[in-house]
């Protein structure tokens, strides 16, 4: 169950190659190829990876000025997916034209909207202003996993998993699953999307600092935890996290280890997915040598969710009519999982 009009993370954005350098950049995004380049002015353009001819990859062509020229017939498609040249042909057929996607960058991430380019709103973009923010720092990141990307929500919508698969890592305390989120709507900003995600509020007193901390400074007192996030369509994580010695005062950051966390994912096709993601600290607060602590502490840990959801995939691959059996730490993503079933069916009814 997919999603199409919203925005999705293709790339970041150092992995769009500069106007100047020949090679193209292709990821498949909901089932489709899609080809994203710069054009000589700087600007993005997302055309759908598939001539419209014999239907070889526009990425296996080559470009020429803002124009990208099919490797295999040479047919010739500008910015808009038209088709201005055709070798043999004086008069280029007007169907002869591939798909045009919205694309749009911010902070580092680079967007398509895969659905009615008429309702593509930037206003509907996540604020994840910690990816290129000189107040914050950190290593950007991605992953590839060949599970359904509603099952990665569900990781991300459930933080007691934290005690349990990164009990060395991230977690550290089993107090984490013991503790109960408070869970929220999140509104649009415009009427007709009165809902566009949840937030998730879990606290946790009186706990050891986890290996993850250790790694960046050392801590002789229990710490008061907080994973506060916005979960957002179509899987978007935004999360403030952070721990604070149980001796300081409440409004006394101090001594406070503090996060901000922008994650993402895009389903490539019904069972694999685009996992981008990083975690900044303050900027004052470490070196370089701190953010790549962090960066491969998040990767250590991402992988411990990686093999842990794959194995799960497989296990549901086994027998796809195995019920599962919801409980009270479910709540979060099983409304997040509403949401998606209900706007799901807003656009069957509004076909594209």
């Amino acid at each position: 169950m997919w999603l199409r009009n919203c925005w999705y993370v293709i790339a970041w954005d150092h992995e769009i190659p500069a106007a100047d350098v020949p090679e193209m950049f292709s990821r498949t995004v909901l089932g489709e190829p899609v080809l994203v380049y710069r054009t000589s002015a700087g600007a993005l353009v997302a055309l759908q990876d598939r001539c419209c001819h014999r239907l070889a990859p526009l990425s296996k062509g080559r470009r020429e000025g803002d124009c990208v020229r099919c490797g295999y017939h040479g047919l010739k498609f500008d910015a808009q997916g038209q088709c201005v040249e055709a070798p043999g042909i004086p008069i280029v057929p007007e169907k002869a034209r591939v798909r045009a996607y919205p694309v749009v960058q911010k902070n580092k991430w680079v967007f398509v909207w895969m659905g009615d380019p008429a309702l593509a709103d930037t206003a509907l973009l996540p604020d994840n202003f910690s990816c290129e923010h000189p107040d914050w720092r950190n290593k950007p990141g991605y992953m590839h996993y060949d599970t359904p990307y509603l099952l990665i929500c569900d990781n991300l919508l459930d933080f007691s998993h934290l005690s349990y698969v990164h009990e060395k890592s991230l977690g550290g305390s089993a107090q984490i699953a013991q503790a109960v989120p408070t869970i929220e709507k999140v509104a649009g900003p415009r009427g007709d999307w009165p809902q566009i995600g949840i937030k998730v509020s879990r606290r946790v007193a009186n706990v050891p600092a986890p290996p993850f901390y250790q790694r960046f400074r050392s801590f002789d007192t229990p710490l008061d935890r907080w994973f506060v996030y916005e979960f957002l369509l179509p899987g978007t994580l935004l999360m403030h996290s952070g721990g604070r010695p149980v001796t300081d005062a409440p409004d006394d950051l101090s001594r406070a280890v503090r996060l901000h966390s922008c994650q993402t994912l895009t389903p490539e096709t019904e069972t694999s997915t685009h996992y981008f993601f990083q975690q900044s600290h303050p900027a004052d607060q470490g070196d370089a040598s701190v953010t790549e602590s962090i960066y491969n502490s998040l990767i250590g840990a991402f992988n411990e969710d990686r093999d842990m959801i794959t194995a799960q995939h497989r296990s549901i691959q086994r027998d796809p009519d195995a019920p599962m059996l919801p409980l009270a730490m479910d709540s979060a993503l099983l409304q997040f999982r509403r949401l998606v079933a209900a706007r799901a069916q807003m656009e069957s009814t509004k076909p594209i």
